[in-house]
C-alpha cells in the first residue's frame, strides 16, 4: 500500500497567494471528506514555549481555521500540559502563553482550549494492544472532539530525533501521566536537600507516595507512585524533578503506541487529517525555550491522512535539502545525508516509523503529490 502526501513548496503568485495555495492543499488532502458540518474540530498545535520563535505562526494558522469554519466546523486550538515545570504546565499559564505568541481567539476565530483541563486531570484511560502498554492516558477533550487536524512544526527533538506528526499525536495528546508513561519514569528524581517542608507536594499526591520524614524533608516511596506528575508543579523549590533517563529506542516505541492509542480511540474513524510545516527546521523541540538556527532552508507545507507517510516525506525532504552551516549540524554534512541522525546518533535510524507501520498507523511508502 502506498499513501498520498500532498506538498506545497511555498511558491506563490499574485493570483494564488498563501491562502489560495493552502486551500488547494487541504482540498487535495481530503479535509472536506473528513471534517463535517457541525463538527467540534480540534486543531492540535504547539503554541511554543516562552523564548521560542520557530513554532507555527498564527499568521499561518488563521487560513486553516477559516477553511474549517467554511466547512461548517467549529474549530478550537488545543494542546496539553507539559510534564516539566514551565509556562505551559497548567491550563491558565498555557493559555496565556498561547496569547503571548499571538493565538488570539478573536483574530483567529477559534478559542484556545487546553485539552487535559486545568491541572491535567481531564483524562481518559483507553486500551491499547502494544508491546509496552495495554492502556494509555489521554486528554479528554482530544477524544471528545468530533474531528481533528494536527498542525506540526517539523523539527529535531532531543530524545525522539525528529519532532513530527506522530510525536504531536503521542506526546501532545497525552496528559502529564501519559507523558510520564511514555518517558518510562514512574515518579520524580528527588533532591531532598532542597526541601523546605511545605508539604505542597504531599497534598497533591493522591497515592501517598510522598511524605515528610522526621527531618521534615521529603521522602518518596516509588512503589506507591502512579506517575501522575502533579508533584512537579506543586513543588516551588525544585526538589522534585523529571527523571529524563530513558532508553531512547524504547522511548520511541512507547511514543508510537501512544500515537496509535490516540488515533484508534476516536469515536469516528478516519476523522483526522495531518499538516506539517517544514519551515525553520530547528535542531530541537519547541519546548526548549529557544530556537537555534535552522539546519536547512524552508521547504514547504505537507498534508496527508497518513501520519507515517507524512513524517517519512518530511524526513526525506529535509535530508535531500542543502545543509545550513554554521548550525547544530556537524561540519561536512551535505545534501542526501541524514541530518537528524547526525545530531542525534542514539536514535533508531528509522525514528520508530517501522514500528508505527506494524501498529497499523500507516505506511512509509508514499507518493509526493505537488500542488
Amino acid at each position: 500500500m502506498v499513501s498520498d502526501v500532498f506538498f506545497w513548496n511555498l511558491r506563490t503568485t499574485p493570483k494564488a497567494g498563501y491562502e489560495v495555495r493552502l486551500r488547494r492543499l487541504l482540498k487535495a488532502c481530503g479535509v472536506p471528506d473528513v471534517v463535517r458540518n457541525g463538527d467540534l474540530t480540534a486543531v492540535k498545535i504547539h503554541f511554543g514555549e516562552s523564548g521560542v520563535t520557530g513554532f507555527v505562526s498564527p499568521v499561518w494558522v488563521r487560513p486553516l481555521v477559516a477553511f474549517l469554519r467554511k466547512l461548517g466546523a467549529r474549530p478550537f486550538l488545543t494542546d496539553t500540559a507539559t510534564l516539566y515545570v514551565g509556562n505551559r504546565g497548567e491550563a491558565v499559564s498555557h493559555a496565556m502563553q498561547a496569547a503571548a505568541h499571538g493565538f488570539d481567539p478573536l483574530l483567529l476565530q477559534a478559542p484556545v482550549i487546553i485539552a487535559d483541563g486545568l491541572k491535567s486531570q481531564n483524562q481518559r484511560v483507553v486500551p491499547i494492544a502494544g508491546r509496552h502498554f495495554q492502556e494509555a492516558y489521554l486528554a479528554g477533550d482530544i477524544l471528545a472532539a468530533d474531528s481533528m487536524l494536527t498542525v506540526t512544526h517539523f523539527k529535531g527533538h532531543e530524545l525522539a530525533g525528529i519532532g513530527g506528526c506522530l510525536k504531536n499525536l503521542a506526546m501532545g495528546c497525552a496528559t502529564r501521566q501519559g507523558k510520564m508513561h511514555q518517558h518510562g519514569c514512574l515518579g520524580p528524581a528527588v533532591h531532598a536537600e532542597k526541601c523546605k517542608g511545605c508539604e505542597s507536594c504531599v497534598k497533591v499526591c493522591a497515592s501517598g507516595a510522598l511524605f515528610l520524614g522526621k527531618d521534615r524533608k521529603i521522602v518518596f516511596n516509588p512503589e506507591l507512585c502512579v506517575g501522575c506528575g502533579a508533584c512537579f508543579h506543586a513543588c516551588s523549590q525544585g526538589c522534585l524533578q523529571v527523571d529524563w533517563k530513558t532508553d531512547v529506542a524504547l522511548f520511541v516505541e512507547r511514543m508510537m503506541e501512544y500515537a496509535a492509542a490516540v488515533l484508534q480511540s476516536r469515536q469516528r474513524k478516519n476523522s483526522c487529517v495531518h499538516v506539517s510545516f517544514v519551515m525553520q527546521v530547528t535542531p530541537q523541540c519547541d519546548c526548549a525555550g529557544y530556537s537555534d538556527k535552522p539546519i536547512c532552508p524552508d521547504i514547504g507545507v505537507l498534508a496527508s491522512r497518513d501520519p507515517v507517510a507524512l513524517d517519512q516525506a518530511c524526513l526525506d525532504l529535509v535530508n535531500r535539502a542543502e545543509a545550513l552551516h554554521p548550525s547544530h549540524l556537524p561540519a561536512g554534512i551535505g545534501p542526501g545525508e541524514d541530518k537528524f541522525l547526525a545530531m542525534h546518533p542514539l536514535v533508531p535510524p528509522d525514528f520508530g516509523l517501522d514500528y508505527a507501520e506494524k501498529l497499523g498507523l500507516g505506511t512509509r511508502e508514499h507518493v509526493l503529490r505537488e500542488i
